[in-house]
């Protein structure tokens, strides 16, 4: 049934491939500048972006109108398409500078998204909004300096790797379960990094890494062994010194951005802009880190 269900898919798409608006839409992706569509209703502009997805060497950054309409899109963009090949981009808080109120899970889901593209060179999907595409990211290179890569077989230490966590933020806690925390029982330290989905658990013998494995946070039980995984703090609590961008900025030279509603997108974004003005104003901090280094204002996303 679903091999029968994913035959009929492609042979939609090869359909769709042929129509002469398919192919003016992928023409378009492939110039300089902007260019506007009408007439895609509901799941209309998925099929068209998986459709070139499918026929181009290029990753795409698709901005609806709200979380709630990205999460729908998501949902439409991974039937068509595998979980890898799309992903989420969301707003890792709800108000600007009340960074007691991150979503560790969001920044996770952002945090993929930065690790894939500076990692890999497959095409993907990212599917984001505007308050998510508001806040700038760190650079692939504090991302890369952020990052401890820990082996199987790694003579690192215990105390090593506990030390490194603390100074990454993370905090120490009796059970994981969230991103962020990590806690330490005799020879083995379980670590919820903001790089993969489920928390790792280090088992050292002496200095060594002996063993390293996934495990479920509900049950506590494994999941797989691993012969590697990455540590990597929360990336929007990285120094505000560092330097940083849009996502837009961070995405391949092969890469296109399609807005829902562009205009609607600038309107939220200056919304966004004034709100966050003010709440730098009433920051009772000597830490600078005003809002033209953390946010994209809207005319810098028109001048990308």
């Amino acid at each position: 049934n679903y091999l029968c269900q994913k035959k009929v898919i492609e042979q939609l798409f090869d359909e769709i491939s042929k129509t002469p608006s398919q192919k003016a839409f992928e023409t378009a992706l492939l110039k300089d500048g902007c260019c506007r569509f009408k007439g895609l209703i509901g799941s209309g502009l998925n099929f068209k972006v998986v459709s070139a997805f499918k026929n181009l060497n290029r990753t795409f950054l698709i901005v609806l109108d709200n979380a709630e309409q990205a999460a729908y899109h998501l949902n439409d963009l991974e039937q068509l398409l595998s979980s890898k090949e799309v992903l989420y981009f969301p707003a890792s808080y709800r108000d600007a500078y009340n960074f007691d109120a991150t979503d560790n899970t969001n920044v996770l889901l952002r945090s993929e998204v930065l690790k894939k593209l500076s990692t890999s060179k497959k095409k993907i999907i990212i599917v984001t909004y505007p308050q998510a595409l508001f806040e700038k990211v760190i650079s692939h290179q504090t991302l890369k300096r952020k990052t401890l890569t820990v082996k199987k077989g790694d003579v690192l230490g215990l105390d090593f790797v506990n030390e490194t966590l603390f100074e990454y933020g993370f905090d120490r806690v009796n059970f994981v379960t969230q991103p962020g925390e990590f806690s330490v029982r005799g020879g083995m330290i379980d670590v919820f990094s903001f790089a993969h989905q489920h928390p790792c658990r280090m088992e050292f013998f002496d200095q060594e890494i002996e063993s390293l494995r996934s495990f479920d946070v509900n049950t506590q039980l494994s999941i797989s062994p691993l012969d590697q995984i990455d540590l990597l703090p929360n990336t929007s609590k990285v120094s505000f010194s560092e330097k940083r961008k849009s996502l837009i900025d961070s995405l391949p030279k092969q890469s296109s951005v399609v807005f829902n509603n562009l205009d609607l997108c600038l309107d939220r974004m200056e919304i966004l802009e004034a709100k966050t003005a003010k709440q730098f104003e009433c920051l009772e901090t000597s830490v600078q880190h005003p809002p033209k280094v953390m946010f994209l204002n809207p005319q810098e996303l028109l001048e990308r």
